[in-house]
C-alpha cells in the first residue's frame, strides 16, 4: 500500500468538513451572551427482564430485579423531586423523553412540562434497545413514530432527537431530517453547533456533553456526587472564560435514578442553585432555542 493509499483507507461519515474554531461563523446569543447553558433531564423506561441499561452492580441472574428496580427509582421518586428542584430555580427544562414514558408513567412528564420553558426532545421509545443495531425499515418506522407521538402529546413538531445510548446506523441523520427533526444531540465533537449534510437537506448538531454527563462519569468511571458537581462548576467556569473570544454552547446531562438519589441530589442541588445564581453571565436555555437562534443566524433552513 502507498503512503497516499493510507490516508484513503481511513473511513469518514461524510457528514461534515474539518474546521478549527477560528473558522465558524462569529454571532452572539440573545442579549449579548457568548455562553449557551442547557440542562438536559433523560427520562427513560426499560423493558423489565432486559439486560440493557446501566448498572449499578453486576446482573446476579437472568431476572435482573436490582439493576431494573434502582432505574426505576428515578421515574417513581427522583425525577419528581428533580422537576420540582428545577421549577424553584426556575431552570428551563430540556426534557429528553423515551416515547414508552407516555405509556408507562405519563404523569412524570406531565410534571416535567408543567415547568416554563421546558422543551420536549425524542429519544427513542425505549433504552432497552439500540437503533443502531435496527435495519433501515425498522429505524426509519421506529423514528416516526416517536415523532407522530411525541409531537400530539407537545401539541407541535418536535426538533430534537437524542438516540437511546448514543446508538446510530448510517442512515441515521437522513431518517431524523425525513421524518421532521431540524436538530440532533448525538455528537460530541465540538462546543457550537454545527450543520450535518443529510439526502434531505441540513440537519443541525447540538453539542451534548459524554463527560458533564452523570451515566459515563459517575456509573463506570466512579466518580463522586460531589466530584460530578464541581465538573459542572468548573466547565461553566473555563467555558465562560473561553467565550470571551467565541460563541458557545455547554450541555449538562442528567439522569433521575442517578442524581435522583439523594445523596447525589444533596450535591447537584448545590451546583444547580450556583447556575442560576450565575446566569445574568450566561443564556440559560434549551437545545432548541439554541438550534433556532444558530439558524436564524447563519442563514441555515429550518424545515420543521
Amino acid at each position: 500500500m502507498t503512503a497516499s493509499n493510507w490516508m484513503s483507507a481511513l473511513g469518514h461519515h461524510q457528514r461534515y468538513d474539518y474546521h478549527g474554531p477560528q473558522d465558524l461563523p462569529d454571532y452572539r446569543w440573545p442579549g449579548g451572551k457568548r455562553l449557551a447553558v442547557y440542562v438536559a433531564m433523560n427520562l427513560e423506561h426499560f423493558s423489565f427482564g432486559c439486560s440493557e441499561g446501566a448498572k449499578l452492580a453486576p446482573v446476579a441472574n437472568k431476572l435482573d430485579v436490582l439493576n431494573y428496580s434502582w432505574r426505576d427509582y428515578g421515574n417513581r421518586v427522583g425525577g419528581w423531586h428533580l422537576a420540582d428542584l428545577f421549577q424553584r430555580l426556575g431552570l428551563p427544562a430540556s426534557v429528553i423523553c423515551n416515547t414508552s414514558i407516555l405509556d408507562y408513567c405519563p404523569q412524570l412528564l406531565d410534571h416535567w412540562m408543567s415547568g416554563d420553558g421546558s422543551e420536549l426532545i425524542a429519544h427513542g421509545h425505549t433504552n432497552s434497545e439500540r437503533q443502531g443495531e435496527l435495519d433501515v425499515q425498522a429505524e426509519n418506522e421506529m423514528i416516526a413514530m416517536c415523532q407522530q407521538r411525541l409531537s400530539a402529546y407537545a401539541g407541535k413538531p418536535i426538533d430534537g432527537w437524542l438516540s437511546p445510548w448514543i446508538s446510530e446506523s448510517t442512515e441515521t441523520p437522513d431518517l431524523l431530517k425525513q421524518n421532521g427533526f431540524s436538530y440532533n444531540l448525538n455528537w460530541a465533537h465540538d462546543d457550537r453547533p454545527m450543520s450535518f449534510a443529510t439526502r434531505h437537506g441540513d440537519l443541525l448538531s447540538v453539542p451534548y456533553p459524554q463527560e458533564i454527563n452523570d451515566i459515563p462519569t459517575i456509573i463506570p468511571n466512579g466518580a463522586s456526587a460531589e466530584l460530578f458537581s464541581q465538573m459542572i462548576l468548573d466547565q461553566l467556569a473555563e467555558l465562560l472564560e473561553r467565550s470571551e473570544e467565541q460563541t458557545l454552547v455547554m450541555g449538562i446531562a442528567l439522569h433521575p435514578y442517578i442524581v435522583g438519589q439523594p445523596f447525589r441530589f444533596h450535591h447537584l442541588k448545590k451546583a444547580l442553585a450556583t447556575l442560576a445564581e450565575q446566569q445574568d453571565r450566561f443564556w440559560l436555555t434549551t437545545p432548541g432555542a439554541i438550534a433556532r437562534h444558530h439558524q436564524q443566524q447563519t442563514g441555515m433552513t429550518a424545515q420543521c
